[in-house]
Order: structure tokens, then C-alpha cells, then sequence
């Protein structure tokens, strides 16, 4: 499991400071958990991550590799707002066996299981999460999300991950522009792959660049296609890809179903 930081945020701002900033609706902290993301102000991934209430503070739980990152980020836009940011003594426990009473459900996908903060050491239950996000094309902190991800691209949508009707925040009018006025030519998928190639190889088709591949299991992959450039037969290095847009993953242009 990927080792994540579980951050703190105290001060009575919190709230409309996160509801400025982040791609989904802070009022859903009433539900449990919830995932989000904050963008640059072109609309380009800076950090996901997922945030749960307590009593007068809000977690923040976050790829280890970005806390400090997204530190300095929440930081520059603090401004006057009366926030406090600190790293907690918390840890994340993850599994898809019972579910403990004091965990979560993962907000993305049920297929997911729990998520559990305390400070017991970091642990999961020996889940095989890299099988479940390729089932659910489900893309993973510092894998398929880069500084060059656009959030519809990787299926922020189908992961309740935005929420389009909050009003603003920091890129939400690429986001917004995105979702309401083109369809997408290009995102994450689930391909066929016939064997196993690095992470990040290219994916050609007649030659040209078609995509990229990122996670593997059991024979298939997530990838990040241009769907106009795709056909049933594509190679990373020399392993053989095989994509059908007809599958429930995606409609014909490429969407989520």
C-alpha cells in the first residue's frame, strides 16, 4: 500500500476556506467521507485526496509524495482565512473484509471496501487493490494521475470525486467547460493487455501514439487512450492491446456509463 499523510485543518474558516478551492462540495462531510481534488487554475491536477469530520476539525488524508506540496498550496491561498494545517499522528488502515465500526466507506467505488484513522501503524488487510482499480478503472495517486491529469479524464465523475452544481473553485470553469461543452476525445480505460510492460509505456496503433499504460493485473490494464486513435489491436512495446468501447467501462466517445 502506497504510504499516505493524514493532515489536520482546525479553525473556524475551515469549511468555506475548502469550499473555495476543491472539486467537490464540503457540505457532503455530513455523509462520512468524501474524495476530491484540488486543481491549478487551468484545470490540471495538483493533489486527490479524501477529507472526514471531526467534532471541530477536518482530516485530510493524502499521497505522503504530495502532502507537502499541498501544504504549500492551501497555504499560498490562506491568505487571512483562520486555518491551521498540521500534520496529525493519524494513520490509514484499509481493508474490504468487515468493516470496523468506527471506518468508512471508500466514496469512490463499494468494490473498494473501508478506510480507518487512528493511530494504530498504517496497515490493510492484503487487498488486492491494483486488481480492483483495473476492474473499476480507478486510477491511483502518482500512477495515472500526474501534474498533467484533467479530472474528467480520469473519472473524477464516476468517483464522486466533483460535484458540479457547489459553484467555484480553483479550475473549476476548464472542468466545467469539459463536462458541459465537448465530449471527451481522450481518458482512462480498461484494456486487454497480453503481458506485462513498465508503467508509462506508449501505446501505438498503426505506428502513431495512441495512449499510455499504466496499471497492470490479471491480463488487463488501465490505459489513457485518444479513443479516435484507437482500434482493436494496439501495442505496448511488444505486448498486444485490445480495447472494445462497447464494454460497459465506456460509451462509444469514451465516457463512463
Amino acid at each position: 500500500m502506497s504510504g499516505r499523510c493524514i493532515l489536520k485543518l482546525t479553525g473556524s474558516d475551515v469549511k468555506p476556506f475548502l469550499q473555495g478551492l476543491i472539486t467537490n462540495d464540503i457540505a457532503r462531510l455530513k455523509n462520512g467521507l468524501i474524495y476530491a481534488a484540488l486543481l491549478t487554475p487551468q484545470g490540471k491536477y495538483v493533489a486527490d485526496f479524501f477529507l472526514c469530520e471531526d467534532e471541530h476539525q477536518i482530516y485530510l488524508d493524502v499521497g505522503a509524495d504530495l502532502a507537502d506540496t499541498l501544504i504549500k498550496r492551501l497555504t499560498m491561498y490562506k491568505l487571512r482565512s483562520d486555518v491551521t494545517i498540521t500534520y496529525s499522528n493519524l494513520n490509514i488502515q484499509r481493508g474490504t473484509k468487515a468493516t470496523p465500526s468506527d471506518a468508512f466507506h471508500d466514496p469512490r467505488h463499494s468494490d473498494l471496501g473501508w478506510r480507518k484513522y487512528s493511530t494504530d501503524p498504517e496497515s490493510d488487510d492484503g487487498t488486492d487493490w491494483d486488481a480492483i482499480r483495473v476492474t473499476n478503472i480507478i486510477p491511483e495517486t502518482g500512477i495515472e494521475l500526474t501534474e498533467n491529469t484533467f479530472i474528467l479524464e480520469a473519472r473524477f465523475e464516476a468517483l464522486f470525486g466533483v460535484d458540479f452544481n457547489k459553484g467555484c473553485y480553483v479550475g473549476q470553469e476548464v472542468t466545467a467547460r469539459m463536462k458541459h461543452k465537448s465530449k471527451l476525445r481522450k481518458g482512462l480505460t480498461r484494456v486487454a493487455i497480453d503481458k506485462s510492460v513498465p508503467v508509462g509505456t506508449d501505446i501505438l496503433s498503426n505506428g502513431k501514439k495512441a495512449g499510455t499504460i499504466y496499471t497492470q493485473s490479471h491480463g488487463f490494464g488501465i490505459a489513457h487512450l485518444y479513443f479516435d486513435r484507437s482500434r482493436q489491436n494496439m501495442l505496448a512495446e511488444d505486448a498486444k492491446i485490445t480495447w472494445k468501447p462497447e464494454n460497459k467501462e465506456t460509451t462509444q466517445d469514451g465516457n463512463p456509463s
